[in-house]
């Protein structure tokens, strides 16, 4: 170190702690251009728009991906729910009624057949044979 950077270092641990006053700010020694006697403006921020309390995130849900919630399922078409109550619904019925030791016997037992077979047929024959989407080979990710 030269001799210059000696007598600053030993300045600036000899003032380390002191501040300026304002007298000797505004005073200057000259080398700074004057400052304007324009009075500052300050900018006041507008509030920002109170956050409803079902937006507003907490703790728990940080940076976790929360769903809308599902739409409704909706409900068959009355022919088709028959179709498929006749394909779950009667092998339930004739089961629980099997358990029970009542079974169906005669035109009963006949009626829960055809209403089993006649509802398989009825969703195999108005099954759509083509794909929802044209694109879709059937893979997924």
């Amino acid at each position: 170190m030269t001799r210059d950077e000696d007598a600053l270092w030993k300045e600036i641990v000899d003032n380390y702690g002191e501040t300026a006053s304002v007298e000797e700010a505004a005073a200057g020694t000259g080398d700074e251009p004057a400052l304007d006697p324009q009075p500052e403006l300050y900018v006041i921020p507008e509030p920002e728009p109170e956050v409803p309390v079902e937006l507003r995130s907490t703790w728990e849900d940080e940076g976790r991906f929360v769903p809308p919630p599902p739409e409704p399922i909706p409900l068959a078409e009355p022919p088709r729910m028959l179709g498929w109550l006749g394909v779950f619904g009667a092998p339930i019925i004739a089961l629980v009624a099997l358990v029970l030791g009542h079974p169906f016997r005669g035109i009963l037992a006949v009626l829960l057949v055809a209403w089993f077979a006649g509802g398989f047929i009825y969703l195999i024959r108005t099954m759509n044979a083509e794909p929802r989407d044209p694109w879709d080979d059937g893979s997924r990710i």
